[in-house]
């Protein structure tokens, strides 16, 4: 643990703390999956109208996700975090009692609006007490607890309808919230001490933000990560019409897509924070873009094979993609991280801003316009993911050309950082 940041809770609960904080943000999505069909119809929303919730929910957390990093990098984490769990539980309360599609959007927006809290701000917490292969395992294991969310709350959602109407779903939203909530108030300590706090002056900001975004460095490594992870998200965003019309499954039904495909992710991060110290960050993503890979010519091969896919073959292929993202993106965002040692509260919220932006555009545009065929969504995705492998053998060619420019005889002095 970084010498400068005492905080007493264990490594183990620490993880849990933060990775059930990273998980409300899922739940907002993969909740209410289920209810589409009863939703829409109570609403009078066509299957587009439906995909909205989703689109307008990821536009506002992407909007909001590049005020919450340097919110806790000025005021300090733990505020940030309490602030947004508030927010949040009052729009899943606004969102359970709305009679028409429009209200419902509107407080969509504001869980958007509060929900990235978790997520962008505990991967700062991360970096604050610790670092190196540390952070890397670390990461990993609020992956591992991250990755339970998409999994098991499409299954949560189908059975709350199984006994009550889909507003209960977003009660229970409140009810999570609500025990967050509760949990950080107690447990959670401040990482993030005032005299390492920067002032929250808006042209500073801006400034900070234009010369993150315009570092080739940041941009290669941001949109590895984005567009690796967008070929799963692809997936999970068109879940309703993946699992229902194409896999011709049930409402109840959904565990067969999430469970296996957020098991593989879950078992990547749990190999990833093992290999930490043993096997180097730019060879486990190697390796885990490896398995990328191979999910895709599986996938690929499958569906153009046959007209009418069947689990568990259709869902092999995601289990084995998820496993390589999860090796891939814990060692992407680290790196991020570790290039603003002063300012990783904007460095997180301007990387997930980036992927929020992807994912807002494969579940608003892309998904509703490829969900009616399974090859087209297979094509999708091996184009994202050949993109993303792209930029980051770029990052590895432009790195290895920048080592080879050093004097052998040169002096390397590494960043300080003053956490």
């Amino acid at each position: 643990m970084n010498a400068s940041v005492k905080v007493p809770l264990s490594i183990r609960r620490l993880a849990l703390l933060l990775g059930g904080l990273a998980m409300f943000g899922p739940f907002s999505i993969d909740t209410i999956f289920p209810a589409f069909p009863a939703m829409g119809a109570e609403l009078g929303a066509d299957k587009l109208q439906m995909q909205q919730t989703i689109s307008v929910y990821l536009v506002a957390y992407a909007l909001m996700s590049i005020v919450h990093g340097p919110l806790s990098d000025a005021i300090g984490r733990r505020r940030v975090i309490i602030g947004g769990l508030a927010v949040f539980t009052l729009a899943s309360v606004a969102c359970a009692l709305s009679t028409d599609l429009p209200t419902l959007l509107f407080f969509r927006a504001v869980q958007g609006l509060s929900a990235g809290v978790g997520l962008i701000v505990g991967r700062a917490v991360i970096r604050d007490v610790l670092h190196g292969d540390d952070a890397q395992r670390l990461m990993s294991q609020v992956m591992m607890i991250f990755g339970i969310a998409p999994a098991i709350a499409p299954i949560i959602g189908g059975w709350i309808l199984g006994w009550a109407h889909w507003p209960a779903i977003f009660w229970f939203l409140v009810g999570f919230s609500v025990l967050l909530l509760a949990a950080v108030i107690v447990l959670l300590p401040e990482t993030h001490p005032p005299q390492a706090r920067l002032a929250l002056k808006p042209k500073r900001l801006l400034r900070d933000y234009v010369a993150i975004f315009l570092n080739p460095r940041f941009q290669r490594l941001t949109a590895a990560g984005a567009f690796n992870f967008g070929a799963l998200f692809l997936y999970i965003a068109s879940a309703p019409a993946f699992v229902l019309d194409i896999l011709k499954l049930n409402e109840r039904q959904f565990a067969w897509f999430f469970v296996p495909t957020i098991g593989g992710m879950v078992l990547g991060s749990f190999v990833s924070g093992r290999a930490a110290g043993k096997i180097g960050g730019d060879r486990l993503v190697n390796i885990g873009f490896g398995f990328c890979a191979l999910a895709l010519a599986i996938n690929l091969g499958y569906n153009l094979w046959t007209s009418q896919p069947q689990v568990p073959w259709a869902i092999i292929p995601m289990c084995i993609g998820a496993f390589g993202i999860a090796l891939v993106f814990p060692i992407v965002t680290l790196s991020i991280l570790d290039m603003y040692p002063h300012q990783r509260g904007s460095a997180s919220s301007l990387q997930a801003f980036s992927g929020l932006v992807v994912n807002a555009l494969l579940a608003g545009v892309i998904s509703p316009w490829l969900s009616d065929s399974a090859v087209h969504l297979a094509i999708a995705a091996s184009v994202l993911t050949a993109v993303a492998w792209g930029f980051w053998r770029w990052e590895a060619f432009v790195s290895k050309a920048a080592c080879a420019r050093v004097p052998e005889d040169a002096v390397i002095v590494e960043p300080q950082d003053s956490m």
